[in-house]
């Protein structure tokens, strides 16, 4: 039977529906730059079968008996050397990105953030969005390059969430963005803007992309050679002459052999082989984290000074800064057709 609005018995759970959402989801982070928060959370994020590709009889022996045992005290460290008066860089970061894309798309789009590993929880911001009277989302994996082990996760995460809904909204999700005009514009526009305002003049842009395992790339995913579309793009448009450019890729784990090549062994070569000045960018990062103010802003700086390099500079990611806003509004626009 159908109830008009009028005709609804009065016993009639409230019903909120006829919204439109976004939900903005980076790669995550621990609540506080402790043993035991990165403990927690590299549990989750460590046992997630698409970022570690080995069979969980093997590997969770190991994850539970050596590494969460050993490796929680040297990240919390790390952590500790970033953290802000507002937490996480990376979830402050997403936070502000998603209120500056509140206020461009206006009150027609309910927009929230969260992340695959961590808090607040794809769950916890889809349940949310649908108490608001979202019906119909946009899913926006903060990934330019597609990798099973960042874009698919989070896709398989919301339907996990999703199993438990018994009323679903519609679902729609952002496709990688790696080669997309938008992007690359707003990436030119923003470095271009950076390497202006340095002191110096770098002889090299370093464009460091996470790593993933060799494997990977064997198997299919499609990660490398977006990385490298990318990177060859944004080259071409910015159009310095006399910058030389090169492709490296960060944050190698264990023992498998990763994608290559390696962002430290290339700083530590190109200082040794006489490089002097380098600025590096991470473009694959829509937002400052761990990865680039730690890995690449303090260890990425000692590296290449140690190795006889005189002038370092480590780029900001997009962020929430206008080149970075404008790309995100017109894709996450152009997704929401027909629904706004």
């Amino acid at each position: 039977m159908t109830w008009t609005p009028q005709e609804l018995p009065s016993s009639h759970p409230p019903v909120h529906s006829g919204g439109v959402g976004v939900l903005l989801v980076n790669l995550g982070t621990p609540d506080a730059p402790t043993p035991q928060a990165v403990k927690r959370y590299l549990a989750e994020f460590l046992s997630d079968k698409r970022v570690v590709e080995i069979p969980a009889i093997i590997w969770q022996p190991i994850l539970r008996g050596i590494i969460l045992n050993t490796r929680p005290r040297k990240s919390a460290h790390a952590y500790s050397q970033v953290w802000t008066e507002k937490g996480s860089p990376l979830a402050a970061i997403t936070a502000e990105q998603a209120e500056a894309l509140q206020a461009r798309l206006g009150t027609s789009v309910k927009v929230g953030w969260g992340m695959r590993y961590g808090n607040p929880s794809i769950a916890q911001e889809l349940t949310r969005l649908k108490e608001q009277g979202c019906d119909r989302i946009l899913l926006a994996p903060l990934y330019p390059q597609y990798s099973s082990a960042t874009t698919a996760t989070v896709v398989d995460k919301t339907a996990e969430a999703l199993g438990d809904m018994r009323w679903q909204p519609s679902l729609r999700v952002l496709p990688p963005y790696h080669d997309d005009p938008a992007y690359i514009a707003a990436l030119a526009r923003d470095l271009s803007r950076q390497l202006d305002g340095l002191s110096f003049e770098p002889e090299l842009l370093l464009l460091s992309f996470h790593g993933m395992p060799q494997r990977t790339l064997e198997l299919g995913d499609p990660y490398h050679c977006h990385c490298r579309k990318t990177a060859r793009l944004l080259q071409a448009l910015m159009d310095r002459p006399g910058l030389r450019f090169e492709t490296t890729f960060q944050s190698r784990f264990g023992r498998a052999k990763w994608l290559e090549p390696a962002t430290d062994a290339t700083l530590e070569a190109q200082a040794k082989g006489g490089t002097r000045r380098i600025a590096i960018a991470a473009p694959g990062f829509s937002a400052d984290c761990l990865e680039t103010l730690e890995e690449l802003a303090i260890q990425g700086r000692e590296q290449f000074l140690e190795g006889g390099g005189t002038h370092f500079a480590a780029l900001s990611c997009l962020n929430a800064g206008d080149a970075g806003m404008d790309m995100l509004d017109a894709i996450v626009r152009r997704e929401l057709s027909g629904w706004i």
